[in-house]
């Protein structure tokens, strides 16, 4: 189908546009930008005056629950979930039920989101068989299955001697290694930030330093290593800076925050509130003060929704007693045009967090861009537009988010994946 594109605000960070002109699709492809192909006959003509055009979102952490956790959300669901929040292409982490750490597995959640037609899934494999940090997995075979990076999700790998191995492997094949840092001690039976908050409500508490000592061996095995590494989903002011000085030594890492952590912290837990109960905690104002403005300058590379369905049951108990995570899949577009209305950051330079940027980190080049010959994963979204978030509202079977009732900017008015329109 040739479809047409009109009158919108196209913005595509990788190519550094921002203009008003039409889009033009041919067979799924993008074909022309500005003015129409010759022989160009629209099957369809979209209207986007005074919308945005812009790639589709690349998110870089979307837990969808299969396998073994449907109880909670369906591949099904969560793809609904994801055409309505304008991704296009998302990164599935390992921690799935059984570990995506055979190509078998890894195989058949590509051959589901396929037949689903919705959203570009990219898995990434486990690092170690079963996330248990003992033995590395045949990282060849998985790519071939379809991996695009290797990590632990939320699991660290306590032998440090594996861990090297691990990376050492992952370095001679030019794979990509994506760690959460988390000492797997300080972080032991924690569930909030060490700080005043915890203390005033007896929670157990997850210090910085259970961040950033992990974030240490992590780098150093990098530099000695040569691996391709990113950090994943970085809480805290110490952590950034221990980047940044890597950097300057000359260390080639990339790192991402999860949407939540730009605008939430400790004091959002009030009195024991489960649905601010996430991996890595929320930690103080002063970190997140310094995340937004690591975000800002780039020393952040990108943003993920860190999409984490929970059932009612897992988030209806205690605050320590409950199962964290957030949904996030159709907050991420909302959170980061707050972010960057609050902070006067460029909606140009926002969106590239969410598509070139972590399309580059996720190695994938077909999608990110609305370059000529590009995939026509487009979101068409009202960057000035507001809704009240609801829980009737939400796609995703996870309605687990303490945004639930605030005003949130930009509404998404269509999903374009390859072409076809899946949502609006």
């Amino acid at each position: 189908m040739n479809i047409q594109i009109a009158n919108g605000r196209v913005i595509d960070p990788a190519n550094q546009i921002d203009a008003l002109q039409d889009v033009f699709i041919i067979d799924g492809k993008i074909a022309a930008l500005g003015a129409a192909p010759a022989g160009f006959a629209a099957d369809r003509v979209i209207d986007a005056k005074g919308l945005i055009v812009a790639p589709g979102l690349v998110d870089l952490s979307a837990r969808l629950r299969e396998p073994g956790f449907e109880y909670r959300a369906t591949l099904e669901s969560e793809m609904q979930a994801a055409m309505a929040g304008g991704i296009t292409s998302l990164a599935c982490p390992p921690d799935t039920d059984p570990v995506l750490d055979e190509p078998g597995l890894v195989e058949m959640l590509c051959f589901r989101a396929r037949k689903l037609n919705c959203a570009h899934v990219y898995p990434v494999g486990a690092l170690t068989n079963g996330l248990k940090g003992e033995r590395i997995t045949e990282m060849a075979e998985l790519v071939e299955a379809g991996c695009v990076a290797f990590g632990q999700a939320n699991t660290p790998v306590r032998d440090t001697q594996v861990l090297m191995r691990a990376m050492q492997y992952a370095a001679t094949f030019d794979f990509r290694v994506w760690l959460q840092p988390v000492d797997p001690w300080l972080g032991k039976s924690g569930v909030a930030h060490d700080g005043e908050v915890a203390s005033r409500l007896g929670l157990t508490a997850i210090p910085v330093e259970a961040e950033t000592i992990e974030l240490d061996k992590h780098l150093r095995l990098a530099r000695l290593t040569g691996v391709k590494l990113h950090i994943t989903r970085i809480s805290s002011a110490s952590a950034l800076e221990a980047i940044r000085r890597a950097r300057s030594e000359g260390l080639d890492v990339t790192c991402d925050i999860a949407a939540h952590h730009l605008h939430l912290c400790d004091m959002d837990i009030g009195y024991f509130d489960p649905q601010c109960y996430v991996v890595p905690p929320l930690r103080g104002q002063r970190d997140r003060a310094a995340l937004r403005a690591g975000l800002a300058s780039g020393e952040i590379n990108a943003v993920c929704s860190d999409h984490t369905p929970v059932d009612d049951d897992g988030k209806q108990a205690p605050f320590a007693e409950s199962e964290p995570g957030m949904t996030g899949l159709e907050l991420l577009l909302p959170l980061v045009i707050k972010w960057a209305r609050e902070d006067r950051v460029p909606l140009a330079d926002a969106l590239a967090r969410v598509t070139a940027n972590a399309a580059g980190i996720m190695g994938i080049t077909k999608g990110g861009h609305l370059g000529v010959g590009a995939r026509a994963d487009v979101v068409i979204f009202d960057a000035e537009g507001e809704q009240v978030l609801s829980r009737e509202q939400l796609k995703s079977q996870g309605k687990n988010t303490p945004f639930l009732g605030m005003p949130l900017p930009g509404v998404v008015r269509h999903t374009l994946v390859e072409g076809r329109v899946m949502f609006g």
